[in-house]
């Protein structure tokens, strides 16, 4: 049996990536021990030597910050012989100047270039970051919202592709992108959210000066092609209340 390692396998995406390849012999690396975990600490290498025999290697894990370059390292370090290293990543990184993006683009460089079987995979933002960008803003009198278009996609419909691809040969560079059914303005996705919430503050479109924005506004985060996604935001909204 295939024996498949799972990074950051206790995050938003990784619980149902898990629950998916539950059938599996699978593996979660964690920094804190439990059933069918590798304890071991990305940042550092500590423990990574148990990531030996590992067939498939799923990365979820992130920093949210410049870590992400330094766990990816580390783990491919400790990877050799691995048959299929799947990488987790997000769409549009290589033309939204952000912080976190580059890092991340950098980590995808270091699986490329790794030698190893791999296979990339670029998701739009997830639902539940759509959810907890305007959550955050509760104590603004208005809910402020960048004009631009997102496709944002549940975390359900994301863990499935990955379990797709786990069962396929790695493709040696990136699959085709993934992105929710619906193309919607952040504007639009706030007017689902404050009806679902029950929030009443207006509801502000912002058009902001620079790159990051003209990169949103020309729809870098969202993907080309059919959408892979199945559940829509209201949908996601509606399992909240």
């Amino acid at each position: 049996m295939t024996s498949i390692l799972v990074t950051g396998g206790t995050g938003t995406l990784g619980r149902p990536t898990v629950a998916r390849l539950a059938d599996r012999q699978v593996r979660v690396l964690s920094r804190k021990p439990g059933p069918d975990r590798v304890v071991a600490d990305l940042t550092t290498g500590e423990g990574l030597a148990a990531v030996a025999g590992s067939d498939v290697i799923v990365h979820l894990a992130t920093s949210l910050g410049s870590k992400d370059v330094q766990q990816t390292r580390n783990l491919l370090a400790a990877s050799e012989g691995v048959k299929h290293l799947l990488m987790m990543s997000i769409a549009g990184i290589d033309r939204i100047p952000v912080a976190y993006y580059r890092h991340k683009l950098e980590a995808e460089r270091l699986v490329a270039e790794s030698g190893l079987p791999y296979t990339i995979l670029r998701a739009t933002q997830f639902h539940n970051l759509v959810d907890r960008v305007l959550t955050v803003q509760r104590f603004l009198p208005a809910v402020l919202a960048p004009a631009v278009p997102l496709q944002p996609i549940a975390v359900d419909d994301v863990a499935e592709r990955l379990a797709e691809l786990v069962d396929q040969p790695p493709v040696n560079g990136r699959a085709a992108d993934i992105g929710g059914p619906e193309r919607l303005s952040v504007p639009e996705l706030a007017r689902l959210w404050k009806q679902a919430r029950g929030v009443r503050r207006p509801v502000v479109p912002l058009k902001l000066p620079g790159r990051i924005f003209r990169e949103y506004a020309n729809g870098a985060a969202t993907v080309d092609g059919p959408a892979y996604g199945r559940t829509t935001f209201a949908e996601y909204l509606s399992t909240l209340t």
